[in-house]
């Protein structure tokens, strides 16, 4: 397990980040570990707020965040044109999510890349990184794809873009949770970018991170469930779903969706992962229905500390909230540290003058008519 280590203050000789709707900090962690000071940054969630400032005040010797609604605050105004290294912008994946509703720029929230553009073009930063979930490579913008346009913004703002759907596994996080990673270099920074590469020979398994110390912080906390849930859980062998069950023991609604298996395209609900398997993405939602929740042997779903270690965070890496179901929101959502921390590096060569050559596809107005796969060549647009 990684640990967060006191280093620097703010001020120093590390690259800069200023960071937007930050969440609890995994993207932030990532980067201060991979060599940057994060100088700014924002999330108007309280439980974030509570969170990202228990952790980073120690970090960076003073108290960084701003909370509040990217709407109603001020950009930072000690931050200079053309002197921040990178702004990360984590706009929220709700409006995209097929986890969700997937009403696109329909939702408030799917417009909100629009107050990243904007301080993009105010502070014209030498790097820019989005992360988002799969579902937003599909979502359509006002006249295109929205990464179509979010590419053609950012172009014309004098940023080549680089774009690819990665697996957070391939960087060290014990989960296979796909995600869209977009980085844009402004087009003066000399040096080529390419990014990280996958990390080889790596044990992801859960019966390597489940061994969680008694009096960790966080293990305690755990999600309460409605008692059919706990009930049809307990009848959930390792490894296994709801389609382990006998039919004769199964609630009515899944007898129903048992029956008619196809129309709902085999749905893999009540999922128990083995301790031999990687863990799948864990949502903010933490529901079993739509997610692996369960302890592989335990009669219960996975503590808080617990999916905490599968999306990367260190142990000493504590978590705030007002309830339980605060802290697994906000753990759902966070992007791993670790997959973070593989970008951050990936810049820094590039800042560097040290990055290693990777596959590349030259981005053509015929690309998006096929899909983009997990492990693909990044796209570049220019």
């Amino acid at each position: 397990m990684i640990c967060v280590q006191k280093k620097y203050k703010k001020g120093g000789s590390r690259p800069t980040v200023l960071s937007m709707f930050s969440g609890c900090g995994g993207m932030d962690l990532g980067f201060h570990l991979a060599g940057f000071d994060v100088i700014w940054a924002n999330d108007s969630n309280k439980d974030c707020a509570m969170t990202y400032r228990e952790n980073f005040t120690s970090l960076t010797g003073e108290d960084v965040f701003v909370e509040g609604n990217i709407r109603d605050i001020k950009k930072p105004d000690f931050v200079k044109k053309n002197q921040l290294d990178v702004l990360l912008g984590g706009f929220p994946c709700q409006a995209y999510s097929n986890a969700g509703q997937r009403n696109g720029l329909n939702d408030e929230r799917g417009r909100l890349y629009e107050y990243c553009l904007s301080y993009i073009e105010h502070f014209k930063p030498s790097f820019t990184v989005f992360e988002n979930v799969r579902g937003f490579l599909s979502i359509r913008g006002k006249q295109k794809k929205l990464f179509e346009e979010i590419s053609d913004s950012l172009i014309s703002l004098k940023y080549e873009v680089h774009l690819a759907l990665v697996n957070a596994a391939d960087y060290g996080v014990p989960q296979n949770r796909l995600r869209v990673v977009m980085v844009g270099k402004r087009k003066d920074i000399l040096n080529s970018y390419f990014f990280p590469e996958k990390k080889a020979g790596l044990d992801l398994r859960l019966n390597k991170i489940l061994d969680v110390p008694p009096g960790t912080e966080n293990q305690s906390d755990i999600i309460k469930l409605n008692p059919q849930a706990y009930k049809i859980g307990a009848l959930v062998p390792e490894g296994g779903s709801w389609k382990s069950i006998p039919y004769n023991k199964l609630p009515k609604r899944l007898k129903y969706i048992r029956d008619n298996i196809r129309r709902y395209r085999w749905p893999n609900f009540y999922r128990r992962f083995s301790r031999e398997e990687i863990a799948g993405t864990i949502t903010a939602a933490f529901k079993p229905e739509n997610a692996g929740v369960w302890h592989p042997i335990k009669k219960r779903t996975f503590t808080a500390r617990e999916i905490a270690r599968i999306q990367s965070f260190p142990d000493n890496f504590v978590f705030r909230a007002r309830t339980v179901k605060g802290i697994y929101q906000m753990i759902g959502n966070a992007v791993p540290p670790l997959l973070a921390k593989a970008f951050g590096e990936s810049i820094m060569a590039c800042i560097k003058g040290v990055a290693r050559a990777a596959p590349t596809t030259q981005y053509s107005r015929n690309y998006p008519n096929e899909p983009i796969r997990p492990g693909a060549p990044q796209i570049v647009f220019t």
